[in-house]
């Protein structure tokens, strides 16, 4: 009885340790870069980390609204694999409708117009564990400066295309 006891105080002391553990998304050596290199990002329950580069204004951008962002990929080493720096030709999309990798969807969601972050994305938030070959390796961990150019709220009201003009050709 005494032992069961024993057990059982011992599994409840390091079990929060256990649990912790589990939630690290990136693996030891990944993250022995990202504690190095970024020691200031802040870490969601998800294993997304983050860095405010540059504070915007305004409210946050919520699912749903219409995004436009200029950014800079690369993979953990510093390879760039993407980018889009044209402010006339933004990547412009919505948010929370899964047509950017998860790790965007969630960091997106704390900025706001004129605000720049740095995105470490563990692979389960980004291109998995096949990663899209050649440019991203398998289980890659992506970092991501982006810079919130523009947000559109989902519940403004789309601008109104101009109504059709009927001219008919004099005889």
């Amino acid at each position: 009885m005494r032992l069961r006891i024993s057990l059982l105080w011992l599994a409840a002391l390091f079990a929060p340790l256990a649990l912790q553990a589990q939630r690290e998304k990136l693996s030891p050596e990944d993250l022995a870069i990202v504690e190095k290199q970024w020691p200031d990002a802040k870490k969601t329950s998800t294993g997304l980390r983050y860095t405010v580069l540059k504070e915007g204004e305004g409210p946050t951008a919520k699912p749903g609204d219409l995004v436009s962002v200029l950014y800079r990929g690369a993979v953990l080493n510093g390879k760039i694999f993407d980018e889009q720096q044209d402010r006339n030709h933004p990547l412009t999309f919505r948010l929370g409708r899964s047509a950017v990798i998860e790790g965007w969807d969630q960091g997106l969601k704390r900025m706001n117009r004129g605000s720049k972050m740095l995105l470490i994305i563990p692979y389960e938030l980004g291109y998995g564990t096949r990663g899209d070959p050649p440019r991203i390796g398998r289980r890659a961990t992506l970092v991501f400066e982006i810079e919130m150019i523009g947000i559109k709220p989902a519940d403004e009201p789309a601008t109104p295309a101009p109504a059709p003009t009927s001219k008919k050709k004099k005889k």
